[in-house]
């Protein structure tokens, strides 16, 4: 187990679970900037749960992991967490302002351990950000919109015309350059 300390708040980080890093402060910072204080938030993979975290202080909020490690995490961080993948088995009354998500997103052509689970996305690194395009309109309010975090690793272009072809109005939020990656949020917007 480790902690981490981050704006004022204590994080703990067990085994297994990703750590949290520049894209999960980036998407912190995104939030900080979407979040409306009725908002009813959905927080996809939430790991550690360090993004519902600061997600918390201002509204209520739903989050998911698919990883048992991360759902143990998150509840030692006092998140509410179900354990699910994407959005299957969330038994919500209504539907979400808001849904963040942080996905795996490192191309690789399998994976080779559990722990690879935390970043892998697939040959492209888009194919878990595809299957959540692809759902996540079921879920948003009329005047819904998405938080997502993608790497030019992963092709920010082809998400954005992704997002676009699904009737998305899609903004570039908050962008950060690393050296080996440029890591964006997109906010996309219904129509």
């Amino acid at each position: 187990m480790k902690l981490l300390q981050y704006k004022g708040k204590e994080i703990i980080i067990l085994p297994g679970v990703y750590e949290p890093a520049e894209d999960s402060f980036l998407m912190i910072e995104a939030v900080l900037k979407e979040v409306k204080r009725a908002d009813s938030i959905l927080e996809i993979g939430t790991g550690s749960g360090i993004v519902s975290m600061f997600i918390g202080d201002v509204t209520q909020f739903i989050a998911t992991d698919i990883s048992p490690q991360a759902v143990k995490c998150a509840k030692l961080n006092r998140i509410d967490v179900i354990r699910t993948d994407l959005f299957e088995g969330i038994k919500f009354k209504g539907k979400f302002d808001l849904i963040v998500f942080n996905p795996p997103y490192l191309p690789s052509e399998d994976q080779k351990t559990d722990m690879d689970v935390l970043w892998d996305g697939g040959p492209s690194g888009r194919e878990i950000i595809n299957r959540f395009l692809d759902q996540v309109k079921n879920y948003l309010t009329e005047d819904g919109r998405i938080l997502l975090l993608v790497s030019s690793l992963t092709g920010i272009e082809q998400v954005i015309e992704k997002m676009k072809s699904l009737d998305f109005v899609v903004d570039e939020i908050i962008s950060e350059k690393h050296f080996f990656e440029r890591l964006v949020v997109i906010r996309g917007a219904l129509r």
